[in-house]
């Protein structure tokens, strides 16, 4: 990696991170700091880095009405102020119609500041699942699973298909708690810890069925690194390349960006690990925007965004409000603007809403992975690009 001015930062452990047990100094200089907790492979700037241009629009001054989530019964009145402080935010940018309306940094962020994904970095993945399908490197994504993995046959995975992965919905059982140390998130954590080649799909591979897959839906962070090996066996090459060679260089992403290796020159974790500065989070955000176009070629298949982004149907019948590694909206207002995101623990969000042309990126360093969100992060920003004029 080149230079970066945090990089003699003091930092915390990977087991800090996910049992939210750091101070917020320490807990910032870790989270802007990821890359040293494992082996990395680098994404380079691209040459030409995209302009992101002032907007025309600007951010007026607003409050939020939201329900206090400590009582549930009184609404409080929310500024922006407010809501960077309140949620450790450390970062945003908003763009619309790809000009830039607002940007700040807190805590010693800059522009120049890496900041950790986590699961951010699923929706990354499925999309490069979406590229090498529309290369033909993957036929299809009805494709039997173990056709890109083999290492998997046998395994409760024999049965399921890309499709299933993608959507999480294998009917393999998994527990994502990550507090808890005896969950099949901190198995898989101790596996990456020990950095063994092999170690995270003999994780998966060992894991027993809880239904027929296409039936159950059950969000689990090792799914992703499954995806992540269906790309690396679909394509031949490493997850770091293909986003390089396909998305980060052409479409001009400014800094330098790196992903968690499972052990020494091994594969991307695709499931959490990729760490950027915020502008290129936004960019990415502003790719899907635009469908996974770049200079009038388009990089995904037809329908893959709005398929990727919106609620999933099961084989039963059930609907699950999750699409191909995307979270689609859940509050009304940004269900009519078949808005989406990427989130990831400790308050990263990726907010896309086509309806408006408008992509939000957010970092934070909340205090633990999940639950310590004052201001709801979706209500906010419904507001916030309200009151983009």
């Amino acid at each position: 990696m080149s230079f970066y001015r945090h990089a003699n930062e003091k930092i915390g452990t990977i087991e800090n991170i996910y049992n939210g047990d750091m101070l917020p100094d320490l807990a910032i200089n870790t989270f802007r700091n990821i890359e040293r907790l494992f082996p990395t492979r680098s994404i380079p700037a691209s040459p030409t880095p995209k302009p992101l241009e002032k907007s025309p629009f600007s951010l007026k001054p607003f409050k939020s009405q939201i329900k206090d989530k400590a009582t549930e019964t009184e609404d409080q009145n929310y500024d922006l102020y407010d809501y960077l402080t309140l949620n450790s935010v450390t970062g945003i940018v908003v763009l619309k119609e790809g000009g830039m309306v607002y940007e700040n940094y807190l805590r010693g962020n800059g522009p120049d500041t890496r900041w950790m994904s986590m699961s951010v970095a699923k929706s990354i993945t499925s999309t490069l699942v979406g590229v090498a399908v529309k290369e033909g490197h993957i036929e299809s994504i009805d494709d039997p699973t173990a056709k890109y993995v083999p290492v998997l046959k046998g395994s409760a995975y024999e049965n399921t298909t890309v499709r299933h992965i993608l959507g999480m919905n294998s009917g393999v059982k998994w527990d994502e708690t990550y507090t808890n140390p005896d969950s099949d998130r901190r198995d898989f954590l101790r596996a990456q810890v020990s950095k063994e080649p092999g170690a995270l799909l003999k994780v998966m591979s060992e894991l027993p069925s809880a239904g027929e897959p296409g039936n159950i839906h059950n969000y689990s962070t090792g799914e992703t690194t499954v995806a992540s090996e269906i790309v690396i066996g679909a394509t031949g090459k490493n997850l770091s390349d293909y986003l390089s060679e396909k998305i980060w260089e052409p479409y001009g992403m400014e800094s330098e960006a790196a992903w968690w290796l499972d052990s020494q020159d091994g594969n991307e974790i695709g499931g959490s690990g990729f760490s950027a500065v915020l502008r290129d989070y936004a960019r990415f955000g502003q790719f899907i925007l635009d469908g996974g176009e770049i200079d009038g070629k388009r990089l995904l298949p037809d329908g893959w965004v709005e398929a990727a982004t919106q609620a999933t149907t099961l084989d039963n019948g059930e609907t699950v409000n999750y699409g191909l590694m995307w979270w689609p909206a859940w509050t009304e207002k940004s269900k009519k603007h078949k808005a989406f995101q990427a989130f990831g623990i400790h308050g990263q969000v990726l907010h896309i809403d086509p309806s408006e042309e408008v992509v939000v990126a957010i970092s934070s360093a909340r205090p633990k992975p999940k639950g310590t969100q004052p201001i709801d992060d979706m209500l906010f920003i419904e507001d916030l690009i309200e009151n983009i004029k």
